[in-house]
């Protein structure tokens, strides 16, 4: 034990049990109670993850507006199209110094809850729909930000996917889509960035709340994991305290005012709790307080001016271009431009509830080029209303019929997403669709520039000649997106959800939000781009797509062995050229394809991505390293992760729809599954493990013989695989009925595979 565990330790065998109680609830809506005596002080945490947002002292905790003027950096469903882990590391190490010069040492983020559904009201507020991708983008942004001391509080343990009767709702899911899928993204977090602390959700997971769960907070996140920090509730989750930090609950906030401390005291007293559960309780706290106060930077200064600089370059980065038809992008510097609807003036820029931040500077992209270029500007709509007003469309009409070129700032409302509630469909107000076909109509040029924190349907798709999407970008959007429209920075943001082409077409359409308080995931494992990719269905802009300014070439893909065990790596390189005029960013991505039929797989997953800058005629060589997890499915017979052997497929490609490059692979597995033969299993069943395979050869050869004709059992003209299949589907007991072994012979044979 170190000199920090030792003082730790002594520390707590000096609290009372009253202390040691206390110190497990908040002192108010964001301070951990201090115990004086012993110079042990509160220590701050707030809400993020995109901006800090401090509330200032004495303000009503309910009113989120009501905070310290902040920069407000786009919300992670841009953040994630960036598809770069040093952007979220630097943007995480901006708010970790930020934190330091407002004395935070806890902030509230990232959150890496699966998109399961583009319903989701907090989706601006996660990553991706592919755990993946959440929990590398989410680790480097952790590592960004305890680089500077600030603990990081990793959001909303677990399966936390929808908003509707969030605090109630039970999450039905089975165990492999459970850690394929929901909880994956916490892991590759956790184990790549150690987050000081993680927040579990509100809901129940397969009956029991995430609260006191302790499969989940200790059998997994622990004790797999090896989490070594804290856990805190979400504002409110508690419902039995003395049951949560049996589960392995540390930290409930904001605090009952002591009545739950009286809980865990009499719980103590009467032996239902062990105290030593409460002591490791408050160390894991403590650690978290004493390496913040270990690492205090009192000299930290939050400029914001300098940092809302950042704001907008990191929006620059996330931006994704969606369709360039004729080149329409860049703007020439010279045009007649019009400038059209109300998010042009002021932008939307980040999404309602506990993330809102007081942003201390915001720029529209109309400000943005005032007094810069030839631009008129038409509000277009009313975005307090999705009522059409003709006049408004009209004078827009007019303003796109006498430019060379037309811009139309849309996107959602402030009132269509939001913490607390689901969207109830993925449309656009009926204003601004109606307006983006009048426009359109009106002038072949026609660029849409959006601004929402999830994906929207385009019924005017085919219309507009360009579409960008910014997001909910951040206080900077105006300006990132004049820059990117401009062509003053080239457009490398790639998408890390699909867009659909109506909502129906979603996975879990015919099962969110589920029945009052029961939703089930049937759609099992095919979440997202693993269910479009896999049943071929057209999408309106896939996983991973985004165009540029810029073209690339791939080539030459290596793989370093042909065939290798599930305990060993390979190494897969390509070649990749910039084959245009100007400088530029791509975003390689590689999946992998399995062939096995023994179970069902999606088509295609990420298995490794990277973001490289090119110059014109530039190439270099992208190199990924895979193991065991990146050919592995969730095995519930082993609980845990197993590959079945066989041939898989490693793709390179610029979205999983725009696969550039394969090669091919031979992965052998080092397990068997666990399995008890009885009379009646399967012979299939049997045939595919070695030990049946070897058992079974001579009698499969006579049966085989028998049924094709020469023997007792005659079943016509029968092909060598219909005869297969019909004797892999039948019972292991059929051999004794067909006299290809007798009753004692038959329990032999099981003795022997089971044993």
């Amino acid at each position: 034990m170190d000199n920090f565990s030792e003082k730790i330790k002594t520390l707590v065998q000096q609290m009372t049990l009253a202390e040691k109680a206390g110190f497990c609830s908040g002192l108010d809506m964001w301070h951990t109670k201090p115990v004086e005596r012993l110079e042990i002080l509160s220590m701050m945490m707030t809400d993020g993850p995109h901006g800090l947002r401090k509330q200032k002292a004495g303000a009503n905790p309910l009113e989120v507006g009501d905070s310290v003027q902040a920069v407000c950096f786009p919300t992670a469903s841009a953040l994630a199209a960036s598809f770069d882990r040093e952007l979220l590391f630097r943007l995480g190490e901006t708010l970790g110094n930020e934190c330091q010069a407002e004395d935070v040492a806890i902030l509230l983020g990232p959150g890496v809850n699966i998109k399961r559904s583009p319903l989701c009201g907090r989706n601006f507020e996660y990553l991706s729909e592919d755990p993946y991708l959440a929990g590398e983008l989410a680790a480097a942004y952790i590592r960004g930000l305890q680089s500077r001391g600030v603990g990081a509080s990793l959001k909303h343990f677990a399966a936390n996917n929808q908003e509707t009767r969030r605090m109630t709702s039970n999450s039905a899911v089975d165990e492999r889509t459970l850690h394929e899928i929901y909880l994956a993204g916490f892991e590759f977090a956790i184990k790549g960035g150690c987050p000081k602390s993680v927040m579990c959700s509100y809901n129940k997971i397969n009956g029991v709340y995430a609260a006191e769960n302790r499969e989940l907070l200790t059998g997994i996140l622990r004790e797999q994991w090896g989490f070594e920090g804290f856990v805190v509730t979400d504002w409110g989750a508690v419902r039995d305290w003395v049951k949560g930090i049996q589960a392995g609950l540390d930290l409930e906030m904001p605090g009952s005012g002591g009545a739950n401390d009286q809980k865990i005291i009499a719980a103590v007293q009467s032996g239902a709790l062990d105290e030593a559960l409460v002591d490791k309780t408050v160390m894991r706290i403590l650690r978290a307080f004493f390496d913040y106060t270990k690492k205090r930077d009192t000299g930290a200064v939050f400029n914001r001016n300098k940092d809302h600089e950042t704001a907008v370059a990191i929006a620059a980065e996330c931006a994704v271009l969606l369709k360039n038809e004729g080149d329409a992008l860049p703007l020439k510097k010279d045009a007649n431009i019009a400038f059209i609807g109300e998010f042009a003036q002021k932008p939307r820029f980040q999404g309602g509830g506990s993330s809102f931040i007081n942003a201390a500077k915001i720029t529209g992209a109309l400000d943005t080029l005032q007094g810069k270029a030839n631009v008129t500007f038409c509000r277009g709509y009313d975005s307090r209303s999705s009522d059409t007003d003709a006049s408004l469309i009209d004078e827009a009409v007019k303003a796109a019929m006498n430019a060379d070129i037309a811009v139309i700032f849309a996107g959602l409302p402030d009132a269509y997403e939001s913490e607390g509630f689901d969207r109830k469909h993925i449309d656009l107000p009926e204003n601004q669709n109606a307006l983006i076909s009048a426009v359109c109509a009106a002038q072949r040029n026609t660029v849409v520039v959006l601004h929402n924190g999830a994906p929207v349907a385009m019924p005017w798709i085919h219309e507009a000649r360009a579409v960008l999407e910014m997001y909910l970008g951040g206080e900077g959007v105006g300006e990132a997106a004049v820059s990117l429209l401009y062509g003053e920075v080239n457009p490398s943001g790639r998408l890390a959800e699909t867009f659909p082409l109506k909502l129906s077409d979603n996975p879990s359409y015919l099962n969110f939000p589920g029945y009052r308080d029961e939703t089930v995931y049937r759609e099992s494992v095919y979440v997202g781009y693993r269910y479009y990719d896999t049943k071929e269905m057209p999408v309106l802009f896939p996983f991973g797509h985004g165009l540029g300014y810029t073209t690339f070439k791939y080539s030459a893909i290596s793989i370093d062995k042909a065939k290798m065990q599930d305990t060993e790596t390979c190494a897969v390189t390509a070649a990749i050229k910039n084959t245009s005029s100007r400088a530029g960013k791509e975003v390689v991505q590689l999946y992998v394809r399995s062939h096995g039929k023994g179970i069902g797989r999606p088509a295609r997953e990420l298995k490794g991505f990277v973001k490289i800058s090119l110059e014109p005629g530039e190439e270099t060589t992208v190199s990924f390293t895979l193991d065991k997890r990146a050919f592995a499915y969730y095995e519930e017979a082993v609980h845990g992760w197993m590959v079945e052997s066989g041939e898989f497929t490693v793709e390179l490609g610029a979205s999983s729809r725009d696969i550039r490059l394969a090669a091919a692979i031979s992965v052998e597995s080092t397990q068997e599954i666990p399995v008890v033969f009885t009379p009646y299993s399967p012979i299939g069943d049997i045939r595919a493990t070695g030990k049946g395979k070897a058992a079974l050869g001579p009698m499969m050869a006579k049966m085989s013989e028998q049924m094709g004709g020469t023997g007792s059992v005659n079943l016509g003209e029968s092909s060598p695989e219909m005869l297969a299949a019909i004797m892999n589907e039948m019972p292991l007991a059929a051999l004794a009925g067909f006299g290809s072994m007798s009753d004692e012979q038959l329990n032999g044979l099981l003795a022997a595979l089971n044993g």
